[in-house]
């Protein structure tokens, strides 16, 4: 099919303008990460010291990490429940699902009391809040980068796609700099009521993307399946018996970036603290950059595969992650001043991971036929998660601490991941121009889709 004689369904729609639809899904997409990055943060600076009590700071800070790991395993289970419903009653449904699940989670674990003032009931509290927060997180990026590159012209869907990626950077960009603010205050208030601000400060993001998403129309190509009766009565039966190799790319592709984000936004923060010896405020403020100029390229990569292509965009992102793994703990642990941290978290992040995740929407969603899309792409990115992002602090500082306080063990799982990555993506095939829907039944079930030419 020629470039020039596209379907209907694969032009932007009419009633929504791509300025909405950019807007709708950045902000969610904030609003999912900075909940998300919230936690990773009090995880390493608060939770180890209220909530996860214990006598070895080590213990404490395993256990915290722990809990952020069953946020990103309950994932799944939320990609599966939502994806489904996408893919059988819409795009925007679960959009406004997700967003009031996890900003409910997410407002009330500022709330939590603890340890000291109920004990147990504290840890237990925060975990089931973490839990219904993963499921809602589960489909939210997902939904977004569907949503998004659904409406897109073919030839923008690298751009367009970007916007989710781009707010899960404004949430973390939000979460850093509230941290950042409230870690200013004396050592006991910040532990008393400090930490609590960025959590409850959540409502007002949901009340944000809420009147932005309501406004919008569904997605073109999810109309299309249901006026074509091409949708399946089982997207779940579907993705499984047809989507296979693309879930399994997806999976492998999203592993680098998972596991060099974490490092940079999770795990870091704590090994400043805790085996460096820093101030508390290093790592929130390193990460606020870091985050900042990642946000501002992220839809320069995007831009940039529907040029050249996503692989050769991801690709890069990936081999320049493994070749900066071990300069990049050589800069922090040699660290005098804050400069040469920030420096290893702003290359990481930027070039890195921002080359990785910028085209990453438009590149999953062209992965899966549009049947059931949703529900391919939220479960295989939220099991990545669920391997790879929610274990890898935890792995980390058990690196850390096995090999006496060094870090060369955890340069070299950066590497691991990264070769992984990088065999998915080179035989996962380039995906820039693959039609968004389906005409046919028969090419409905041709889980490799099809290309205009």
């Amino acid at each position: 099919m020629s470039r020039t004689a596209l379907p209907q369904t694969d032009r932007p729609a009419k009633h929504n303008s791509m300025l909405g639809v950019g807007a709708a899904s950045l902000v969610g997409s904030a609003l999912e990460w900075y909940d998300f990055y919230l936690y990773g943060t009090a995880a390493a600076l608060v939770f180890n010291r209220i909530i996860f009590v214990n006598s070895d700071p080590l213990v404490a800070t395993l256990a915290a990490f722990a809990t952020f790991a069953v946020g990103y395993l309950i994932r799944p289970l939320g990609g599966l429940i939502f994806g489904r419903i996408g893919d059988t009653h819409g795009r925007k449904y679960v959009l406004v699902l997700t967003l009031l699940v996890m900003g409910v989670a997410t407002f009330l674990m500022g709330l939590v009391p603890s340890y000291e003032q109920v004990g147990i009931w504290a840890p237990i509290m925060l975990i089931v809040l973490r839990l219904v927060q993963g499921i809602g997180a589960g489909a939210e990026f997902g939904g977004a980068a569907i949503f998004s590159v659904e409406h897109a012209n073919p030839r923008r869907r690298g751009l367009h796609g970007a916007w989710p990626s781009a707010g899960v950077y404004l949430g973390l960009l939000m979460a850093s700099g509230v941290f950042a603010i409230v870690t200013q205050l004396p050592e006991d208030e910040f532990l008393a009521w400090g930490w609590r601000i960025p959590f409850l400060l959540s409502a007002v993001v949901v009340v944000v993307a809420l009147v932005i998403r309501l406004k919008l129309a569904e997605s073109p190509a999810f109309v299309a399946l249901q006026e074509q009766e091409h949708a399946p009565a089982s997207p779940v039966k579907e993705v499984f018996a047809r989507e296979k190799k693309a879930m399994l790319t997806l999976f492998l592709a999203q592993t680098p970036q998972n596991v060099v984000s974490s490092i940079n936004l999770a795990f870091i923060t704590a090994y400043l603290v805790g085996n460096l010896h820093l101030a508390s405020s290093i790592g929130p403020l390193a990460t606020t950059i870091g985050t900042a100029v990642t946000m501002v390229l992220l839809p320069l990569f995007g831009w940039l595969s529907d040029r050249v292509g996503r692989r050769p965009v991801i690709l890069f992102g990936i081999v320049f992650s493994a070749i900066f793994a071990f300069p990049y703990f050589w800069l922090i642990d040699g660290a005098q001043a804050p400069f040469p941290i920030v420096l290893a978290i702003v290359v990481s992040l930027g070039l890195g991971v921002g080359a990785m995740f910028g085209p990453q929407a438009a590149y999953f969603a062209e992965l899966f036929t549009g049947g059931a899309r949703f529900t391919g792409l939220a479960f295989s990115r939220e099991l990545a998660g669920a391997v790879s992002a929610g274990t890898t602090p935890l792995i980390a500082v058990a690196l850390v601490a096995a090999v006496g306080g060094g870090t060369w063990g955890v340069a070299l799982f950066i590497i691991g991941a990264c070769v992984l990555g990088a065999i998915a993506v080179w035989f996962g095939g380039e995906t820039r121009g693959r039609r968004m829907s389906a005409k046919t039944v028969e090419e409905l079930k041709a889980s490799t889709g099809s290309f205009e030419a």
